[in-house]
């Protein structure tokens, strides 16, 4: 039987790094086939591979028994391969029902929008067709490109990280669209760092380390920690929390209230990880801006900081203060894409002592503080002079958590701290959350991976449509539970 797709011997190298090496891949009609690996491992380069997006230095592509090239995403498009990307491509001016007729190749007019709304709704990824892209969250933009995607009735299926900002509930509803697909007879590729996903929903999975293909397998009939070991070398083993030791509260919220977010209460002490669970969409951003000073709240008393209203502080005021900040957005908010990581460095530490002198940049400090972030926190790079949009996703995720970790801050504030990193990578950054909060810090964790929060998190609240519920312990909560709440009532009901 001919495969729908087969990839030979593809290599393709970047300065200093050979990203595919001689890699093999096919995938058959009516086949689930994850493709594994650690962050950097070569996963997204042989994807913009047959995505048309990077044409590979050596090696063929077959194509329903044909040998081909595809020279262009419009070609590989045509072809019948549609690609759901980690990093989106989308234009942030333009409104939902505009980006995904563009990538269609058609004009936005009422039957096109009429087609996204039912697409939209089909498949549990609601859509307003009419909103400007530069107003979604991040999970929201991840819907345009996944019902963008299916929009093209493609043959062939790429989903990359497709329920990194998923419920659990939502991600069943997307599991049953992907068996759907597969009976009609479809390829799909499904890369994901969510191993327990890959074991349920996929029949094969060929796994990438360090540009090579190291092993195939069943993931059914392998654990989590097989593959894990697998993809790294190693079993991560996640670090046990310590005991608790709270102090003062340092970072607080009282009657914070605006047009798009309401928070009646908030409080993290010294040594707690307090989580926010929601889905995306239902006011993170908001949240995140309100705390990091990037928007300003209506009085200064309603952000307290180390004992200081600091509502109307802005961000370099609010480090200033102790505080640090990880943003959910990658590229343009955490990190500029055509900086260095070296003036990526820079960017959250303007001010800070050592960084400067008499008004001018240590750029040798700076440089230094670079590196022992990517040494400390194994960044796959080509050097630290590197743009920043040259690192895969997760090891930029990787750098922009470690830039901030590294100070050992006061108080830190992260939005979906391990969102597409791989499970060793996302163990690491957890587990530098965990100590940093034993060391004395407050710790305040957004994010839409319940297992992530019920790792980390002292207690939880349930953030929906803009109202955050009160905290309560997070042993008080199930995964089935947290998801209710984040889906329909805020106050959630608690495990008995």
């Amino acid at each position: 039987m001919t495969s729908l797709l087969s990839l030979e011997r593809i290599t393709k190298a970047y300065p200093g790094v050979l990203a595919n090496d001689a890699v093999d891949f096919a995938v058959e009609r009516g086949e689930i086939h994850a493709l594994l690996g650690e962050n950097g491992a070569g996963k997204s380069t042989l994807m913009k591979v047959l995505s048309g997006l990077t044409k590979p230095d050596s090696g063929q592509i077959v194509w329903k028994g044909d040998e081909i090239a595809i020279t262009s995403p419009q070609a590989s498009k045509a072809l019948g391969i549609g690609m759901v990307h980690q990093h989106f491509a989308l234009f942030d001016g333009m409104s939902v029902g505009e980006n995904i007729a563009l990538g269609l190749g058609s004009q936005l007019d009422a039957t096109q929008r009429d087609r996204i709304i039912e697409m939209s709704e089909k498949y549990g990824l609601p859509l307003d067709p009419d909103a400007l892209v530069f107003t979604l969250s991040a999970g929201e933009k991840q819907r345009i490109e996944i019902v963008r995607a299916l929009l093209g009735e493609p043959e062939l299926l790429i989903l990359d990280e497709p329920t990194s900002v998923l419920t659990p509930q939502e991600a069943d509803a997307l599991f049953a669209t992907l068996r759907l697909l597969k009976e009609e007879g479809r390829g799909l590729v499904f890369i994901s760092h969510k191993l327990n996903e890959v074991r349920a929903l996929c029949e094969r999975a060929t796994i990438l380390r360090g540009g090579k293909v190291v092993a195939t397998c069943v993931p059914a009939g392998k654990t989590a920690e097989e593959i894990a070991e697998m993809m790294i070398g190693t079993r991560p083993v996640p670090a046990a929390k310590g005991a608790q030791n709270l102090g003062e509260t340092t970072l607080s919220v009282r009657d914070l209230v605006t047009s798009d977010i309401s928070i009646p209460h908030l409080a993290v002490r010294q040594g707690e990880i307090v989580g926010v669970a929601g889905v995306a969409g239902n006011g993170q951003e908001a949240l995140y801006a309100y705390l990091a000073g990037e928007e300003l709240a209506p009085s200064a008393s309603a952000v307290r900081l180390n004992g200081v209203d600091a509502g109307r502080f802005g961000p370099s005021e609010r480090r200033a203060l102790g505080a640090a900040f990880v943003p959910e957005e990658r590229l343009g908010h955490a990190a500029v894409p055509d900086f260095s990581l070296i003036d990526n460095t820079l960017l959250s530490n303007l001010g800070t002592d050592g960084f400067q002198k008499r008004g001018l940049i240590n750029w040798r400090v700076v440089r230094e503080h670079a590196v022992e972030v990517c040494d400390g926190y194994d960044v796959r790079h080509a050097g630290v002079t590197g743009r920043a949009g040259s690192l895969s996703g997760g090891n930029l995720q990787k750098f922009i958590v470690g830039r901030e970790l590294i100070k050992h801050p006061e108080v830190l504030i992260v939005n979906q701290p391990t969102w597409g990193v791989d499970m060793g990578s996302a163990t690491n950054i957890r587990d530098q959350l965990k100590a940093l909060a034993e060391s004395g810090s407050a710790v305040l964790v957004i994010s839409q991976d319940l297992d992530e929060l019920f790792d980390l998190a002292d207690t939880l609240c349930v953030l929906n449509h803009g109202h955050l519920s009160e905290s309560r312990e997070t042993r008080e909560w199930t995964a089935e539970t947290l998801g209710v709440a984040m889906t329909g009532n805020a106050q959630g009901q608690a495990a008995a």
